[in-house]
């Protein structure tokens, strides 16, 4: 048995390597494709610059709606030009991702091949399912991270720079537009702030480093139902009290797991969150009235998040439970030990 279930790891891995080495292929190919194009567009923005500066040097004799559309014809090349530059950026992070699992597939495959033995004489258990939904799970998370870079901060910074240069070249024609101009960027600046704050606390919360799980789960649950307009709540009962760093990081990151799921998944407006505190048991239930799920179908299926956390949870002492049907919502609850 232990024989079999190697022999099929093996052969998934395999097959997530090839789905790897292809996607980069493609990638590789699309980049190819971008860099031309954003080469083309630097050659036209360079040769409106230098039409805007000869404009400029006749400013007084020039017609305004002459002028006015020249600026219009810069906006638009420079636009064309920030919007393929950031695609050909998120090409070139998606192909760094990409080469990073290839690399790991590639390392756990060579390790899988080395215990292979030992697994066939039954000396061991294969570790092939778990190291393989730890590296999926990884990417997964990656891959959403540099998304929400992408199509946040790092976008808005360059429409900051287009802002800018775009108020700069208005100072001298029509200072109100400038004016108007540099209020909407501090506006935008203003917006942006604020995803940067909430992005990096989903990221790490400071707070849970400082005050402990429990205020960082309400905070977090006040956050995403001022974001989303959901009803979103925690509620927290037992011995409020500090756990090992490792463990509240653990509970967060499945409790932030679970509510995006029902959140951008299972379509949820209304989820609750139950941290209880006992004095030999912690236990989450996170309750949502989404769409929900078959719960055999999950059991077959490639759910990596719920996966990870039943392994996690059954590592610290724990258990795991999902209770949902198809549009009846879903409870998923754990338990770990508050001894871990």
């Amino acid at each position: 048995m232990a024989t079999d279930e190697h022999a099929t790891g093996e052969l998934n891995l395999g097959a997530e390597l090839e789905d790897a080495q292809r996607s980069l292929r493609e990638i590789t190919l699309m980049i190819e494709q971008s860099q031309g194009e954003v080469s083309k567009l630097s050659q036209r923005n360079a040769a409106i610059t230098t039409h805007l500066q000869q404009i400029q040097g006749q400013i007084g004799t020039m017609p305004q709606q002459e002028i006015r559309t020249a600026y219009d014809s810069a906006l638009d090349a420079q636009q064309r030009l920030f919007v393929m530059r950031g695609q050909l950026e998120k090409l070139q992070s998606e192909k760094s991702q990409m080469e990073r699992l290839q690399t790991i597939l590639e390392r756990v495959r060579a390790m899988a091949g080395n215990s292979g033995a030992a697994v066939a004489s039954g000396i061991g258990k294969s570790p092939m399912a778990n190291v393989e939904m730890l590296v999926n799970a990884q990417e997964a998370e990656r891959q959403r991270l540099s998304r929400q870079m992408h199509d946040g901060p790092a976008q808005a910074l360059s429409n900051f720079i287009l802002q800018a240069e775009i108020a700069m070249r208005l100072m001298d024609v029509d200072v109100n537009q400038a004016r108007d101009e540099l209020s909407a960027l501090k506006a935008s600046a203003m917006g942006a702030f604020q995803k940067v704050r909430n992005f990096i606390f989903e990221l790490r919360p400071m707070m849970l480093d400082d005050l402990g799980l429990s205020p960082t789960i309400r905070r977090y649950a006040d956050a995403l139902k001022e974001q989303t307009g959901f009803d979103v709540g925690a509620t927290v009962t037992g011995s409020e009290r500090r756990l090992e760093p490792y463990v509240e990081i653990m509970l967060f990151r499945a409790i932030q797991e679970l509510i995006g799921n029902a959140l951008r998944h299972g379509q949820a407006t209304q989820v609750k969150i139950l941290l209880d505190m006992g004095e030999d048991r912690i236990r989450v239930s996170v309750d949502d009235n989404g769409q929900g799920f078959d719960v055999n179908a999950y059991e077959q299926g490639k759910g990596l998040g719920l996966k990870l956390i039943r392994e996690r949870a059954e590592m610290l002492g724990g258990s795991f439970d999902v209770d949902s049907q198809p549009g009846a919502g879903a409870r998923i609850s754990f338990t770990v030990s508050a001894h871990s």
